[in-house]
């Protein structure tokens, strides 16, 4: 490999990583006159280039199929060839391996924003009783932190990505400072009638799209094309809304197709800044700094610190606990899909909205934990509506219709008639699920790469088992019929293949001292004061909320305090 090149410049902060974790550190840290680093790995963001926000299959050749038909031969983008993804669960140069007897998928995504160009944007709190899971039912541990250290930065995370939502008063999901929520359509006041028979709550749901201006950025225009990118910002991705501002400022400096490999320590064990791989052109380089943030994704900050390693801590930088890599944790999926008769033959209309369910359901039993087989719970993600026909819409018409007008008859007849639930529900942490450092395989750049280990429970399957009864009363009581797997290449052993939800978090989990943890309630490593970790890594549970808006007000608040401390001259 090339020889290092240093650079003689020392920023106040230097930040690995650059989704909903990195993006609100850039944000906060250069908003308070920082002078902040960012190493990307991927390459700066074009939305005019990258976003397809308003384009149909017909501007393409291939009509959506990509080049030489890829997708035919499940070789295309991950999510289909018009969503922003810039990654996927493989990438040339980049392997993983995956431990005998485990299932895991890892998925990367490599440009400026990283997740958040193309995420669901699931906006939810944590409540108050997630930080404290032991205290409940003697499972997991409890997080150094409550709800109400948190809430205020929720409040600031927020009102300022702009969420929408409508107040409720529902434990298992707090309320927050909401921009006014889009109607339901007909599907889902459908659904919402079923729910109310059923006692399952159902309400407005609560995503990162704003329907008021806000810092600029226009209300959302209900194209509902969400996953290719946001012309207009509207949908919050970090790159949009915290970065490009940030670098505006002048206080920050971003470093694309910047591959970190390790953080690098002087002798009195504080971090001095990282090593990354300029992948341009395949050289060592050095970006030194005062602090060092990781928000690289939580199996890549993990990776970053096991690869860091020192005569102090051989087995990984900050890792005096040996807990480095250790419990970590995926969200629990299983989806059904259904036949609705009362939809079919209803007049055409628009349900594109904002581009992903206008309602949802919230844990509604968790006060009813002793009628249950498992602990802790999940919420319910719903679809249907008329989505934009595309590449394999329709895969297997032909062999159940036939060919010709009665093929075309039937899809048109089913055409906005099916609905579908997604469970995403709390996995318990175990000692079964984690990562290490694969000794014998490193990547492109010639960095060690990560092993995955990972086992669902019991506690899993039977909640998963629960989500698929409670999934095919409601459609019944729609007076449908089920009619098979929502993502039965996911979930065709009847729960969710680890990883493939896209929610793994943990590996370098917050605690009140060294021996249970790697970090403290402020994501700062116990061992090396001027390391912090400000993404998914630190959760000690994993709640059934998507994880986005936690990462984003847990960010906020580590770089509140971290800003401070360096003021004091503490870190």
């Amino acid at each position: 490999m090339a020889q290092n090149q240093n650079s003689s410049e020392v920023y106040d902060a230097v930040v690995v990583g650059s989704g909903a974790g990195g993006g609100t550190a850039v944000q906060v840290l250069a908003a308070k006159g920082l002078k902040v680093a960012l190493l990307e790995a991927g390459p700066m963001l074009d939305v005019k280039k990258e976003f397809k926000e308003h384009k149909w299959p017909y501007d393409y050749d291939h009509r959506g199929a990509e080049e030489g038909g890829k997708s035919y031969f499940g070789k295309g983008k991950s999510f289909g060839f018009f969503t922003t993804t810039s990654g996927g669960w493989q990438l040339d140069g980049e392997p993983y391996t995956v431990g005998e007897g485990s299932q895991f998928q890892w998925f990367r995504s490599r440009i400026l924003g990283g997740r958040t160009n193309h995420y669901g944007r699931m906006s939810f709190r944590f409540a108050d009783y997630d930080f404290k899971p032991y205290d409940r039912d003697g499972l997991g541990s409890n997080w150094p932190i409550s709800y109400e250290d948190i809430a205020p930065y929720y409040d600031k995370a927020e009102e300022f990505i702009g969420v929408c939502g409508s107040m409720e008063n529902v434990r298992s999901c707090p309320d927050g400072k909401f921009h006014t929520p889009p109607p339901p359509r007909v599907h889902e006041t459908l659904i919402k009638k079923a729910c109310d028979k059923l006692g399952i709550i159902c309400i407005a749901n609560r995503r990162a799209v704003i329907t008021k201006p806000t810092n600029g950025r226009a209300p959302c225009h209900y194209c509902g094309q969400c996953g290719r990118g946001c012309m207009t910002a509207s949908a919050y991705s970090s790159s949009q809304v915290q970065v490009f501002p940030a670098m505006k400022t002048g206080r920050l400096k971003v470093f694309d197709l910047a591959m970190a490999r390790e953080v690098l320590t002087n002798n009195d064990g504080k971090a001095t800044g990282v090593l990354y791989i300029d992948k341009r052109t395949r050289q060592e380089r050095v970006i030194r700094a005062k602090t060092v943030v990781l928000a690289a994704s939580s199996c890549e900050s993990t990776r970053i610190l096991l690869n860091s390693k020192t005569k102090e801590f051989p087995n990984g930088l900050a890792n005096g606990s040996g807990l480095l890599g250790r419990y970590l944790m995926d969200t629990v999926g299983f989806g059904l899909s259904g036949y609705v008769p009362a939809l079919e033959g209803m007049p055409h209309y628009d349900t594109d909205g904002y581009g992903g369910a206008h309602l949802f359901m919230p844990w509604w039993l968790w006060d009813k934990h002793n009628t249950l087989d498992f602990p802790r719970g999940y919420h319910i993600e719903i679809g249907g509506g008329y989505g934009m026909p595309g590449v394999g819409s329709y895969h297997g018409a032909a062999r159940r219709y036939g060919y010709g007008k009665d093929m075309k008859k039937k899809i048109r007849e089913g055409y906005g008639t099916g609905v579908g639930f997604a469970g995403r529900g709390e996995m318990i942490p175990n000692i079964h699920s984690y990562m290490e450092l694969d000794p014998d395989v490193v990547d492109q750049w010639g960095i060690p790469v990560p092993r995955f280990h990972f086992k669902w429970t019991d506690y899993e399957w039977k909640q998963a088992r629960h989500m698929e009864k409670t999934f095919a009363g409601i459609i019944t009581s729609m007076g449908g019929r089920v009619t098979g797997l929502s993502a039965a290449e996911r979930e065709s052993d009847g729960i969710s293949v680890p990883g493939t939800i896209i929610h793994e978090v943990g590996g370098a989990r917050m605690g009140r001292g060294v021996k249970d943890s790697v970090l403290n309630g402020y994501c700062q490593a116990h061992e090396v004061k001027n390391l912090f970790v400000v993404d998914g890594a630190s959760f000690v549970s994993n709640p059934d909320k998507n994880p986005t808006l936690t990462i984003n007000a847990l960010a906020w608040r580590a770089c509140d305090y971290l800003a401070e401390e360096l003021r004091k001259g503490n870190v």
